[in-house]
């Protein structure tokens, strides 16, 4: 049986090693996972321009999820005090006295070297070496520095969550591009609304532990206005992929437009009654959906299939075009 300690003495118990292991897996708060990993998937295609060797595709996902699992579970343990305090949160691993601070430190350590010894040699050194930056801003400036301090944290801190994209571009070309830096700012810009309609729906559980998150300073009104002011901010930075990068093509420009329409007609309805919570849910949740089909609209647009495709429409149209003056 595995005996652990809670942050304030209390002793738990595992009673199977299934537990255990569950115990682990909640550590890394498994759930936040994946997008960033749809992220660095959509980042390597567009660099690759829809050709990417399986091999180190299949080994940038598995790192980029170590490296965040172990960001994770380092944020776990510097917040297992508040954590305790708040009754969504209490029955994680650590507050709840499942997993031991040592053996918690022990596990991140582990993942953040399996992480950086496997991108380093199946990929480079650039890409291993910004999923270490990822863990260190995640940590450092997010968690260590701002997430207790400022109202502005998720805004700089969210920079951490943006590194995927440059993980996966780095770990295909080994250098960074300009259409890389763009998809980083991105992601950092669609992190403060995305996250903020997340922080108005349990606003109280930041307020009864003192953490400075957005509406708990400013209150909902300020806040819907600043996911507004961001959202307008975010469509046409979507847009620059097309024009003038040209990273991606018309396809992914017109999912992009469609997917910021919604976006920009949820913000707005959230800014009229900023205090509705079904539309701050509402809005957070399409968030998710939105980076997931923007990501996704980067991976088909990048396809060589797709290349062909619209390049034979362009042809077919252009055709069409050239024989309208002779028919008149």
């Amino acid at each position: 049986m595995n005996q652990s300690t809670t942050w304030n003495g209390a002793t738990r118990h595992h009673d199977s090693l299934w537990q255990v292991i569950r115990s682990y897996w909640q550590l890394t708060k498994p759930r936040i996972i994946p997008l960033l990993l749809i992220e660095t998937a959509a980042s390597m295609l567009v660099a690759a321009h829809g050709r990417v060797n399986p091999g180190v595709l299949l080994v940038t996902l598995l790192t980029g999820a170590l490296a965040a699992a172990s960001a994770q579970t380092i944020n776990c343990i510097y917040d297992r005090d508040i954590d305790f305090d708040m009754e969504r949160t209490r029955h994680r691993p650590l507050p709840s006295g499942r997993i031991q601070i040592r053996d918690a430190l022990l596990f991140a350590a582990v993942l953040a070297v399996l992480s950086f010894t496997l991108q380093t040699v199946f990929a480079n050194l650039l890409s291993a070496s910004l999923s270490m930056v990822g863990i260190a801003v995640y940590v450092g400036v997010y968690t260590h520095w701002l997430k207790r301090s400022s109202p502005q944290n998720i805004v700089i801190g969210g920079a951490a969550g943006a590194i995927p994209p440059l993980v996966g571009w780095a770990a295909v070309t080994g250098e960074l591009s300009w259409a890389a830096w763009l998809f980083f700012a991105i992601v950092f810009i669609w992190t403060p609304p995305h996250f903020w309609g997340l922080a108005m729906l349990i606003q109280d559980d930041y307020a009864k532990v003192n953490v400075p998150m957005m509406p708990v300073v400013v209150g909902d009104e300020a806040t819907a206005k600043q996911i507004w002011y961001y959202t307008l901010v975010l469509i046409p930075l979507t847009l620059m992929m097309t024009y003038p990068l040209g990273a991606t093509g018309a396809l992914y420009a017109g999912i992009a437009i469609a997917l910021g329409w919604f976006f920009l007609k949820k913000a707005w309805a959230l800014l009229q009654s900023p205090s509705d919570r079904d539309l701050a849910k509402d809005l957070f949740k399409y968030s998710i959906f939105y980076m997931m089909l923007l990501s996704a609209g980067m991976v088909i647009d990048s396809l060589p299939l797709t290349h062909d495709l619209m390049t034979a429409l362009t042809g077919t149209f252009e055709t069409l075009a050239s024989a309208l003056p002779q028919l008149g």
